[in-house]
This record gives structure tokens, C-alpha cells and sequence, in this order.
């Protein structure tokens, strides 16, 4: 059997590391039209604020190990066309400009996401820079080096992150977004205005609830021009979303509204012989029971290798995920797992929400340091919806037990009393855990009595 690999960053490698493993004798073709694979964009900020020394750590594999595996690999090619009738595709060698037909027996389609670029005057001007790839990293390496002002747009993970990154790195730097907090999509209100507290106690400039209107462009500095006022800087990035690169499958394969591919649970399009995965398709987002767009390199890799054990028959199950995500701010660990008590009532699902706080270990300790959490549950069921926890201690793992109690339909009561073990040195007799979910159990109590 042959299967073509068109792209090949988390899901295209996943998918083509599983494929192999699976079954050697599988003759696999991979078409990416970049000159590298496997490129971790989440690093990106970890290479501007000099935390990675070596930026080729952030490449978790190559070409080279791919070709080892068994697979056939074209870079630097472009695939311009899908035949599902022939089972054809049309690729071209963007070093040379020519082109070819090649034939698939499966067609694993990971062609990812690309930056939201909105319709504004002066977008495409040489000081706005874009943040995605390997090209992007190094782009925005060299032209930091003599910037002396940044501007940074879009409040997500990736512009908070670039944020932090020039501030460590004594830029003067603005953070542009048309929404009145950061960080919505993941955390609540208590949690994002502690956020930029932090943020402006670095001497970031906060510029929330501002549309970008245009740039204006010198060559030498940027301006950029929102409803309520302009800001100058040597360089600007934007950083407001990603849509599904899904282009080449328009009209061939059921799709969402905004582009992107639905799959069934193996990982299987409307026609049986393609397959998705990635950011170019939808998830399956579990505390909705919808379908959802959420592009992370966890979800990637999972349904990459998903694609990589069903294609030959099907034979795991895609379980859906929670989105469950984090990253450090100034020394903060920010974690969550589920949805936000917002994007609950945003959705008309039943919800409410307890937040606590305690430290997160006993106060004879000779240190312990405070975590704030919210839980956010449904007051019918009781099932947990999500959580949220911020920490200067390294809470990350807890987005994870949270993640798996989401899975599994756990409730508040279960979070309460669920067995942990105490040590003086990691927590206290009952885990913060354990407290946030007693909490939630007291709070769904009150609710009852009022």
C-alpha cells in the first residue's frame, strides 16, 4: 500500500513515525513544502528570550531520520491539487518548478494552520512580522537584535509568551489586543487580570479592547493605528489566531464552517481513503461534546499517531480532548484544563464556578507559595467542567488530573475525596486537589440553601 503524507510538522511526523512502526513494508511518500520538519513554533519564545541556546533542539526530527525510517521524502515541495476520483496528486518542486502527478492508495492530509492575517492597510509592510515557523523564529531573531521598542498584538498564548520574551530582553514593549482581556480563551477573570497586573508592573504597556485599524510603515519603524490611538515601535508581530490550510481539500471533503476537515473517530474523512489530522481538522472537544478548532501539538501528535494506527484498519478510537494547556509568565506557572466558566455560559452549558486559594504545602515548611484555583463544574451533574491554577510552584500537572477527570465524567465529589498522598515536602493531608473539589462541593451546597 501507498500512502502520501502531504505535510509534515507534529501530525505529518506522528503520522508518519506510527505508519512505519506499524508496518514497515508500507511504502510512504512525504511532500512539505518548507525545508524542515518537526519544528516546535511553541519554542519559538523560548529562542527569542535566549532560554534555548541551540535553536536546532527544537527540531525533534529530520528528513534525514524520516528517510531512515523507510520514508520517501520530497522537501521544498508544494502539492497544488488532489485528485480523489484518480487518486492523484499534483505537486510541485518549488527549487526547480516543475511539476508531477503522483498516486496514493491512503492520503494523510496534515497540512496544519497558518497565521489569521486580517485585511488591514499596511499589513504586508517589512517591520510587521508574522510568528509560526522556523522562517518566522529567525526573522524575528534578527530584526530584535537592534530593536529597541516592540509591539506585539494578539493577547494569546504565543504574543504573551513574545511579550515576556522582549521584556526579559530590555525592550520596550506594547501588547495590542481587540478583546478586553488576555488570555480569554483559557483563563477567567481573576486569573487574567492578575495577569496583566504582572505586566504592567514590568513596564509592559497594556493596550486591551483596541482594534487594530493599519500600519504605517517607514522602513526604519512601524505605527500602528487602533480606534483609540497609535503606537510606534522598530517592529511589530502579529499574533491573533491561526485557520485550518486546508484549501486543497475544498469541495472533496466535508468540512466545518471555518475550514476545518471533520474526521470520524479514526481519524477518517467524508472519503475513506483520506485521512486528518492536526491543525488542519477539528477536534473532538470534550466538555461540549462538539467539535471544536483547536490547534495545540499535543492534539496534533495524538491524532497523528491515531492516523498512523487506523489506516490500515481501523482500530483505536480518537477520545477527544479537553484542550488541556499552560505556560510560565514572570515566574508563574498558568495551567488549564476544560472550559472556562465564560466560554460555559458562552456555550448555554450549565455551569458554576469555585475559586480557591491556599498554599500548597504546610506553612511549618521553611517555604511554601500560594496556588489560585477555580473550578468550574455543572451544578446539575456535578461533572467537572474545567479548572483553572496559578502558581509561582509548578502546578502544571494538576491541569492534567483535571484533564482526566473531565474525561471520565468525574464529578466535584469525586475531585474532593479522590486518594492522593500527603508528604510535608509536596502537600498537605488533603492534596489542593482535594480542597479545591471540597470547596466546589460547599459552594454547590450554598447554592442549594439560597
Amino acid at each position: 500500500m501507498k500512502v502520501i503524507v502531504i505535510g509534515c510538522t507534529h501530525a505529518g511526523t506522528a503520522a508518519v513515525n506510527q505508519i512505519l512502526a506499524s508496518n514497515p513494508d508500507t511504502e510512504v511518500t512525504i511532500y512539505e513544502r518548507n525545508d524542515n520538519v518537526s519544528f516546535l513554533s511553541c519554542g519559538i519564545a523560548l529562542y527569542l528570550g535566549g532560554q534555548v541556546a541551540d535553536p536546532q533542539g527544537l527540531f525533534y526530527s529530520s528528513p534525514e531520520q524520516l528517510a531512515k525510517l523507510g520514508a520517501t521524502v520530497h522537501m521544498q515541495h508544494d502539492v497544488t491539487d488532489v485528485n480523489t476520483d484518480k487518486h492523484e496528486i499534483t505537486v510541485t518542486d518549488l527549487k526547480t518548478g516543475e511539476s508531477k502527478t503522483d498516486h496514493y492508495d491512503k492520503l494523510v492530509v496534515t497540512t496544519g494552520s497558518w497565521p489569521v492575517i486580517p485585511p488591514i492597510d499596511g499589513i504586508d509592510s517589512p517591520n510587521v512580522y508574522l510568528c509560526k515557523n522556523w522562517t518566522h523564529a529567525q526573522n524575528l531573531w534578527e530584526a530584535a537584535k537592534p530593536a529597541k521598542r516592540v509591539i506585539v498584538i494578539g493577547g494569546g498564548y504565543i504574543g504573551t509568551e513574545l511579550v515576556e520574551a522582549y521584556q526579559k530582553q530590555g525592550k520596550e514593549v506594547t501588547l495590542i489586543d481587540g478583546l478586553p482581556r488576555i488570555l480569554n480563551k483559557y483563563l477567567d477573570k481573576e486569573f487574567t487580570d492578575r495577569v496583566e497586573q504582572d505586566f504592567v508592573d514590568h513596564g509592559i504597556k497594556m493596550a486591551l479592547n483596541q482594534m487594530v485599524q493599519g500600519f504605517s510603515d517607514d522602513g526604519k519603524e512601524v505605527t500602528v493605528k487602533t480606534d483609540k490611538g497609535s503606537y510606534t515601535a522598530d517592529m511589530a508581530i502579529l499574533c491573533v489566531g491561526f485557520r485550518p490550510n486546508t484549501g486543497l481539500l475544498k469541495g472533496k471533503v466535508d468540512m466545518n464552517a471555518n475550514g476545518s476537515i471533520k474526521t470520524n473517530d479514526y481519524m477518517q474523512t467524508s472519503d475513506p481513503d483520506i485521512y486528518g489530522a492536526g491543525d488542519s481538522v477539528a477536534v473532538h472537544y470534550n466538555p461540549t461534546k462538539k467539535d471544536a478548532y483547536i490547534p495545540l501539538a499535543t492534539n496534533a501528535v495524538r491524532q497523528g499517531t491515531l492516523v498512523g494506527l487506523n489506516i490500515f484498519k481501523p482500530t483505536r478510537k480518537y477520545m477527544g480532548t479537553q484542550s488541556t494547556s499552560g505556560l510560565m509568565l514572570f515566574g508563574q506557572t498558568i495551567v488549564s484544563s476544560g472550559m472556562t466558566l465564560e466560554h460555559a455560559q458562552a456555550e448555554n452549558v450549565p455551569a458554576a464556578a469555585v475559586t480557591f486559594e491556599d498554599n500548597y504545602r504546610p506553612e511549618f515548611m521553611p517555604t511554601t507559595k500560594p496556588v489560585l484555583m477555580q473550578l468550574v463544574y455543572n451544578p446539575e451533574t456535578r461533572e467537572i467542567l474545567g479548572a483553572q491554577f496559578m502558581s509561582e510552584h509548578d502546578v502544571s500537572q494538576s491541569a492534567n488530573v483535571i484533564s482526566v477527570m473531565i474525561q471520565n465524567h468525574n464529578t466535584i465529589d469525586d475531585l474532593g475525596f479522590v486518594d492522593m498522598f500527603f508528604q510535608p515536602i509536596y502537600d498537605r493531608p488533603f492534596n489542593y486537589l482535594n480542597l479545591l473539589g471540597q470547596a466546589a462541593i460547599a459552594h454547590a451546597a450554598e447554592a442549594v440553601t439560597e
